[in-house]
């Protein structure tokens, strides 16, 4: 992927930003360009034809990705998830085929919750000899409706299983039903199955792999804060805009210009250092995501890290960005700036998974050792769990 067509991509899709989520434009035309810029393969080793980047590259990017447009960047979630799960399984064949798949810029959808009050899966995989179907219905399939395949949680009998379908199978269908008040644009609606072919080599049964699993669980959430991240420092590249481009002190008009008010001035140091601190965090975490393997142990204190991380950037960005509208006066809150959508886009993030499950899980570890049990629907007992649901209630 060449850095100058990125930045230059980047430049462009800034300026729509406002426009699209106001007038709700799914975000198909920028998806394709994204991929003919080879974004889906930027974590394909160089051997199989792709960019090779390291993770903390892979979130250099994604930073700025989600701060030219937030849902954009939150799209990719599922699709970094399968690349990550790709690169981690054995080199064979089939592993390059996926490879090719993703250098054509294939994207992968993500469709794992379910909405129901009980504890298994509904979403089941049904086979007729050789044959191998997927029928059901998941929710908050994030990035789905743009996807060529997506990933989905389903049970094969008492097992549960991932498998890997063609979005393009007439028995696929994803719909734009998602009615958050934030990252309306992400297709996290609603996609059913019905009688959806599975390549049986696409299947997996999930087995007692804690390292895979811990690592799984620290992607899932590290990349959703690396879209806060890239939120953050949209919300105050945009704060400088107006502020920058006001005549008129709250209070104090004709006195000094807005850009000179100390108080002004204040606002937007206290955002700059939020700014810094959750790109800060958020790329550390993911250097440590992207050193060898170092077995569960070492796995497990990556997730922890990532949790730790969890408890501060949301917050903090939070707190930030309801106070960025000190800067102005009544103005401030004027739909054609639309600053409040980056605390609604925040806000919404934040609610995929509540960081107070992570702080519960943070003090159960120190106190007590262990992590809790997050058993995923239909899984077995004797299984080691599952990722949850990547984009659902909770993961």
């Amino acid at each position: 992927m060449n850095d100058t067509d990125f930045d230059a991509f980047l430049a462009r899709l800034c300026g729509g930003a406002v426009a699209r989520e106001t007038d709700r434009r799914l975000l198909f035309d920028e998806v394709a360009e994204l991929r003919r810029l080879g974004f889906a393969a930027v974590r394909v080793p160089r051997e199989s034809g792709g960019a090779g980047l390291t993770v903390e590259q892979l979130f250099i990017r994604l930073i700025a990705l989600s701060a030219a447009d937030s849902s954009l960047g939150h799209v990719w979630r599922g699709h970094i998830l399968f690349v990550e799960s790709l690169l981690a399984s054995p080199d064979t064949a089939y592993r390059e085929l996926w490879f090719a798949r993703l250098r054509d810029g294939d994207l992968v959808g993500n469709a794992q919750s379910e909405r129901h009050a009980t504890a298994h899966l509904e979403t089941v995989l049904d086979r007729d000899g050789d044959t191998l179907t997927i029928t059901g219905t998941k929710y908050y399939t994030t990035g789905s409706i743009y996807a060529d395949w997506i990933h989905l949680s389903a049970l094969d009998g008492p097992d549960r299983v991932a498998a890997t379908v063609s979005a393009h199978d007439p028995g696929t269908r994803s719909v734009d039903d998602w009615d958050g008040f934030g990252q309306p644009l992400t297709g996290s609606g609603t996609t059913t199955f019905d009688r959806v072919p599975v390549d049986p080599r696409d299947l997996v049964v999930h087995r007692g792999d804690a390292a895979a699993w811990h690592r799984t669980g620290a992607l899932q959430q590290l990349i959703l804060l690396g879209v806060v991240a890239g939120i953050a420092q949209r919300a105050l590249e945009d704060t400088v805009d107006y502020v920058r481009a006001r005549r008129r002190t709250v209070g104090h008009a004709g006195e000094h210009l807005p850009s000179q008010d100390p108080l002004v001035q204040a606002i937007v140091g206290q955002l700059t250092s939020v700014v810094h601190t959750a790109r800060a965090l958020v790329l550390a975490a993911a250097r440590t995501l992207g050193e060898p393997d170092g077995g569960p142990d070492a796995a497990r204190e990556t997730l922890l890290e990532v949790f730790r991380v969890q408890q501060i950037v949301l917050p903090l960005v939070l707190d930030a960005l309801s106070r960025l509208f000190e800067v102005g006066g009544a103005s401030a809150v004027g739909r054609a700036s639309a600053l409040d959508r980056h605390w609604r886009n925040v806000r919404t993030i934040a609610s995929h998974n509540p960081a107070v499950q992570r702080a519960a899980a943070l003090g159960q570890f120190e106190l007590l050792g262990t992590l809790p049990e997050w058993e995923a629907p239909g899984a077995r007992s004797d299984v080691e769990p599952a990722s949850v649901a990547v984009d659902g209630e909770a993961s």
